[in-house]
């Protein structure tokens, strides 16, 4: 499944109104770096994906969800409910869960060794 998280990227970056050097800068790699990742050239870890999330101010399973067909998808009917907000039901990629229960299981394993460390 191709999520096209570097279009999703840009277009938040170009929303929120900065700069590609501003995002490379923030994530400490090169403007050349980052806008390879814009162009879904380069594999994102969910790590990756955290820290620009950061960066951009939105949650990083918003980052990966973004579709701007969204944000203003507006019902027109008459009556009432004209110019309503539609609510939508949102899949999470499967690449997004799989790379979030991999975090998960890391971070279990980290907490037994340390566990193990202050038994010590």
């Amino acid at each position: 499944m191709s999520v096209n998280v570097g279009k999703k990227i840009r277009k938040i970056r170009e929303i929120k109104g900065f700069t590609q050097e501003y995002l490379a800068s923030q994530l400490g790699i090169s403007q050349r770096a980052y806008s390879k990742l814009e162009r879904d050239e380069v594999k994102l870890s969910w790590d990756k994906i955290v820290a620009i999330s950061k960066t951009l101010d939105v949650k990083p399973e918003d980052l990966v969800m973004f579709n701007e067909e969204q944000i203003f998808n507006f019902h027109s009917q008459s009556g009432s409910q004209a110019g309503r907000v539609e609510n939508f039901i949102i899949q999470i990629p499967e690449m997004v869960v799989e790379q979030y229960e991999s975090r998960i299981k890391e971070l279990q394993e980290e907490v037994v060794f340390l566990r193990s460390l202050v038994k010590k």
